[in-house]
């Protein structure tokens, strides 16, 4: 048979830790998905890093492929003649059999009994996900194709056509993975389901943008209504709301509304800010153009203080 060198396949040192090979996997798995990669052997890719996977990620079946020793990928060789016994102590032929079906079969024996009768958990999922601003904020429920790893009644992964309805909770942010228990591949002889994984993109919005749990949106006044204050119409993600502009408002000033960000369904919330931004109009009529004239002529207010101060120094 074939030597498959499953740490080169993964890009792990042999000694890598149980979570360094899932971290290894579940970024190539992203990558060579079929569903979303661009990659001209994708496909092929995508097996090969789950086979590898499966492996490495039993205990029994990685020792089982340490004993095997190292050999140059694809190099033609079989297994020491008592390496059978040592794991069940049944023969087993290695003509034509591929490494993956080698370790399933050996995994069985080292655990007792026939392999044919195990349970065998569902394979994890995981697929990128592509969230409106206002899907995220309000939650939604999504269906996604996937063409997934199953496995047969024998323990033989297969690529099938897998659709699955989600629901997405609301207050979901960009970049964070979402998982969903049971949504996986289907457990086989008993079995438990996997889960599926879901890595949340959300994608910006014109007038929202995003901190943790908070919403901050930019807050047009005009002068008049900065320095005086008014009562301002303006929507937010949950709807229109009035908010009060206190007097003397400043450019960049935070304005907040308690509870308006993102909620999620364990109770915690963000609040929305409104950023304060001072808007001049830039057309005016003669009789404005002499009231502005008349303001500055009557008025002391003068906006580069600073300046002065340290000309003084």
């Amino acid at each position: 048979m074939k030597y498959k060198d499953y740490y080169a396949i993964l890009g792990v040192e042999r000694g890598a830790g149980d979570d360094e090979i899932k971290k290894a996997y579940r970024k190539l798995a992203r990558k060579y998905h079929p569903d979303v990669s661009k990659e001209p052997n994708a496909e092929e890719r995508f097996k090969e890093v789950s086979e590898a996977y499966e492996t490495l990620k039993d205990a029994e079946k990685r020792a089982a492929y340490d004993q095997l020793g190292r050999h140059a990928a694809g190099e033609e060789f079989r297994p020491p003649p008592d390496w059978g016994q040592s794991f069940g102590g049944g023969q087993f032929s290695f003509d034509d059999i591929d490494l993956a079906d080698l370790f399933a079969g050996f995994a069985g024996r080292q655990r007792g009994g026939d392999a044919r009768d195990r349970p065998i958990p569902g394979a994890d999922y995981e697929a990128g996900v592509r969230l409106t601003f206002e899907q995220a904020f309000h939650g939604t429920e999504i269906e996604l194709d996937l063409s997934a790893i199953e496995y047969d009644e024998q323990g033989r992964p297969r690529r099938v056509p897998h659709r699955i309805r989600v629901r997405i909770p609301p207050g979901v942010t960009d970049g964070q993975k979402l998982r969903v228990p049971g949504k996986g591949g289907k457990g086989v002889r008993g079995g438990r389901d996997g889960d599926l994984y879901l890595d949340i993109e959300v994608m910006s919005h014109p007038l929202y943008r995003v901190d943790g749990l908070d919403v901050h949106v930019d807050l047009p006044l005009a002068p008049w209504e900065a320095v005086l204050g008014a009562s301002v119409d303006m929507p937010t993600p949950a709807g229109r709301v009035t908010l009060k502009v206190p007097p003397g408002t400043r450019a960049g000033q935070k304005l907040r509304l308690s509870g308006r960000g993102l909620a999620r369904p364990d109770g915690s919330k963000g609040d929305l800010y409104a950023i304060a931004q001072i808007v001049v109009p830039t057309v005016v009529d003669e009789r404005q153009r002499a009231l502005f004239k008349s303001l500055a002529e009557a008025s002391s207010f003068n906006p580069r203080a600073q300046f002065d101060q340290e000309a003084a120094r």
